[in-house]
């Protein structure tokens, strides 16, 4: 059913559907429902994920996918303590290692990448310090392959997502140590696996092309392996509650407890203006935001109305920023989720390209279908004052209002070419900033070619209280 809101005057632009008020029903809004997209099964609500815990698929050369404990976020994964000193391995816990690297192709990596010669050599020399020192080594590298990623940072073309898995030094020894201690290697190495749905759904789909044989899709075996590798760039556990937009799909999610509660259509960046990969903390809410005009874009500007000129103490004008109304390019509300690429989801005046199929228009920020009814969603929750009708009320107001999450909430921008759904068959979405060949090359150890990275947008900040300071880019 179409909703109209009752505004303060005619040029007031339209809320969401669901949290606009019935001309009819002077009642308060319900909370809104987002339109149906396509995205992975495993994601959507009410269908059956691959399980983060147990086997990915039944059989010999699945491993596990346990569940993970709960942390901070932001501290590391495994807080054992740092050691130095190499740890004296069993021959039977070295060939368990040994049996794990022959089936890691089942995880996307290559056996090839862990040389076991030195082992060999050791254990047939009947050597046993040499062969303890081997296997540490060979161990660490692949736990820190499996728990970051094999790709380095130069693969990761504007990837800043810290993963604080192995925040310490000696950490990475530390646990090496505790696996051999606990007799339990293959265990260890599989607590390290990332505990996103997705990833198990990948692993699956991965097995399901390979059975092929002969009529399995190098391409698609290539575009699984390389995003399976980028999911291990992020923190194993990416928390109870999150954000998680995908820039190639133009979605952005909200999560809680591993359970999709809503879905949202999203514009990114266009390809001469990327959107970074990264994380940052929502801590809130401006509703009838300003939007600074960046200097990059202020020739554009100059001339047309709409636009007001902050000026300093001498009378200098020193930007240019456009007030809160219906034309403005923020539309009528912005996440406060403070990061140094100024980056973060907002709404938009322009919610027609939301229909288009490829999305990539901005400058770099994330504009967020219905986003007034995800935050309306987050300020309500726990114990939050907040409701749909004073969201109603707020925004018609036309005033520039902060409002506070009672739980800030991070927020996951991430670049995954490819998901995969729970039968094993895979969406592929199209590689925006052409990212995935650098991957794959760093992935199979051939080198990477440098790319440019993401323009450097210039921004000055805009004082808003009660939130403080936050800067906006242009999108």
């Amino acid at each position: 059913m179409t909703r109209s809101l009752r505004s303060l005057a005619a040029a007031t632009i339209l809320l969401p559907a669901s949290l606009a008020a019935q001309d009819a029903a002077p009642t308060p809004p319900a909370v809104p429902q987002v339109d149906p997209v396509e995205l992975p099964a495993a994601e959507v609500p009410g269908e059956t994920a691959p399980a983060a815990t147990g086997k990915a698929q039944s059989g010999p050369d699945q491993h596990l996918l346990p569940a993970s404990p709960e942390r901070e976020l932001g501290a590391p994964m495994w807080p054992v303590e740092p050691v130095e000193q190499i740890p004296f391995w069993q021959v039977a816990d070295v060939e368990e290692l040994l049996s794990y690297i022959d089936t890691i192709d089942t995880l996307g990596l290559d056996a090839a990448d862990y040389d076991r010669a030195a082992v060999d050599a050791a254990i047939a020399a009947g050597d046993y310090d040499a062969m303890s020192v081997a296997a540490t080594e060979l161990f660490e590298k692949l736990a820190r392959d499996l728990a970051l990623g094999h790709v380095g940072q130069d693969g990761r073309v504007d990837w800043h997502i810290k993963d604080t898995d192995f925040a310490e030094d000696g950490s990475l020894r530390g646990y090496t140590a505790q696996a051999i201690a606990s007799a339990s290697i293959t265990n260890s190495l599989d607590q390290l696996a990332p505990t996103h749905p997705q990833y198990a759904a990948l692993v699956n789909a991965l097995e399901a092309e390979r059975a092929k044989g002969d009529a399995a899709d190098a391409e698609k075996i290539a575009d699984i392996r390389l995003n399976l590798d980028r999911w291990r760039w992020l923190p194993r556990d990416l928390g109870d509650r999150y954000i998680i937009v995908n820039v190639p799909a133009y979605t952005a999610a909200l999560v809680e407890d591993g359970v999709t509660k809503s879905r949202h259509r999203a514009v990114a960046g266009a390809k001469r203006t990327p959107t970074p990969q990264l994380m940052a903390e929502a801590t809130g809410v401006i509703f009838n935001p300003y939007w600074n005009v960046p200097k990059s874009i202020e020739p554009e500007i100059r001339g047309k109305g709409g636009y007001e000129a902050v000026k300093d103490a001498d009378g200098n004008v020193v930007r240019w920023r456009q007030p809160p109304g219906p034309t403005n390019a923020l539309g009528r509300v912005k996440f406060v989720m403070y990061n140094p690429h100024l980056i973060y989801l907002h709404d938009t005046n322009a919610r027609g390209l939301f229909d288009t199929e490829a999305r990539a228009y901005s400058h770099g920020c994330i504009r967020t279908e219905n986003i007034l009814g995800l935050a309306t969603m987050l300020l309500e929750e726990d114990g939050g004052d907040w409701s749909a009708q004073k969201t109603v009320d707020v925004v018609n107001s036309g005033e520039n209002t902060g409002a506070k999450f009672v739980n800030p909430i991070p927020v996951y921008i991430v670049y995954m070419s490819v998901a995969a759904k729970g039968d094993g068959s895979i969406l592929a979405y199209e590689d925006i900033y052409d990212r995935d060949g650098q991957v794959l090359q760093a992935l199979n150890d051939a080198g990477t070619v440098p790319m440019p990275g993401a323009e450097e947008i210039e921004q000055a900040a805009d004082p808003l209280a009660p939130l403080g300071e936050e800067v906006a880019s242009a999108n």
